[in-house]
């Protein structure tokens, strides 16, 4: 079995589907899991790739949240676009990144997962909270492998 494939079971990746779904509710933001065996450079610069690979860059609000995972390299990062950016500090991801580190040094993937998506919906619910006429603008499942 692949590190990628082995990362989280079938029944941890339905946890970390519903977590996207259940912060959904609250903010307009999208967010989106990838997960892939490793990066040859800095993770958020992977991210930001994947992003765009990924057409994350195409929503009303600009406000996909992409959470990045390199398992064999164990590397993670959180890329916000620029609506999100052009709201927040730079460090506004740092508590759902130290969430998730903390998780993750224990072995504890899904729970990394479910912790940093819910903790991002928290955050964006005040600067994207959900409208009545709200659509789910990109998918909900979690990529994986390269790009």
């Amino acid at each position: 079995m692949s590190k990628v494939a082995a990362f989280l079971s079938k029944e941890e990746e339905t946890e970390v589907l519903e977590a996207i779904g259940m912060a959904e509710k609250s903010t307009s933001g999208e967010i989106r899991v990838h997960i892939e065996k490793e990066t040859s450079i800095a993770p958020l610069e992977r991210a930001v790739e994947v992003f765009h690979l990924l057409k994350m860059e195409n929503t009303q609000e600009r406000n996909g949240v992409l959470i990045y995972v390199a398992v064999k390299s164990k590397q993670f990062a959180i890329y916000g676009d620029q609506g999100i950016h052009n709201k927040v500090t730079d460090s506004f991801w740092d508590s759902t990144k130290n969430i998730m580190l903390n998780h993750f040094k224990e072995g504890n993937n899904k729970q990394a997962l479910v912790e940093g998506i819910i903790k991002a919906g928290e955050q964006l619910k005040s600067y994207f909270p959900y409208q009545e006429d709200d659509t789910n603008e990109l998918s909900n499942e979690i990529s994986k492998g390269e790009l």
